[in-house]
């Protein structure tokens, strides 16, 4: 595994903008990409799996004098502000309706991660590498100690009755406090982390970048 050095992040900063230093960095890693594609042939067709317009125009300034169009793929479509954008409804674990390499670049953040099952993220996978000779993916590590959905220290490491005992005593992270067992089990349920060993399972053609934060692998990113 190949390591992606970042800075040492100030702890004093707000946590957006932590989380946006290390988005900076992150996409600076996939512009090298972009700019091997638009030097062969002239422009960028990327896919984002998970994406949303507003990732995209948050780094605008990055990329905005590239020739890149992006085609944004989520459970639902959302309008987009120009031409440089389609968004489009479907399962990043089945895009049937786009024939092998129609893109130059697969990119996904932070995403695989939520689309349940090993097999689940086998599928997506798959499709990854299926539908673009380049790819970039990213998910949070399973050894860092910080679990980043719920924003707390090793709940993702506990066993589920504790899981459930802490979500149901108060809002943690993105989620609200659960109302129930069922409610705590779907919580729990939306995201299953990885770890460096099932990336390379995933992605054995690609190279794992790890994203380091205080000596620690804070996330991990599979890069072809």
């Amino acid at each position: 595994m190949t390591s992606l050095a970042l800075p040492k992040d100030d702890t004093a900063r707000e946590d957006a903008v932590y989380r946006n230093a290390f988005r900076r960095r992150r996409f600076a890693a996939f512009l090298a990409l972009v700019d091997d594609v638009v030097r062969e042939r002239g422009r960028c067709r990327v896919l984002d799996l998970g994406g949303g317009v507003s990732y995209w125009l948050g780094l605008e300034q990055a990329w905005r004098d590239r020739p890149v169009h992006v085609t944004l793929v989520n459970l639902a479509s959302e309008p987009v502000p120009d031409g440089r954008f389609e968004s489009l409804a479907g399962d990043a674990c089945s895009l049937p309706d786009y024939p092998d390499d129609a893109f130059d670049i697969v990119h996904s953040n932070s995403v695989i991660e939520h689309v349940g099952s090993w097999s689940n993220k086998k599928r997506m996978a798959a499709e990854v590498r299926r539908l673009a000779p380049r790819y970039f993916v990213q998910t949070p590590n399973y050894w860092f100690p910080i679990e980043p959905h719920f924003r707390t220290p090793a709940i993702h490491w506990l066993p589920r009755p504790w899981q459930r005992r802490l979500v149901m005593r108060s809002a943690l992270g993105f989620h609200p406090r659960a109302e129930s067992l069922d409610e705590a089990d779907r919580i729990l349920a939306d995201a299953s982390l990885l770890d460096g060993r099932e990336m390379a399972e995933l992605f054995p053609d690609g190279r794992i970048l790890r994203e380091r934060f205080c000596g620690l692998t804070k996330s991990l990113i599979a890069i072809r």
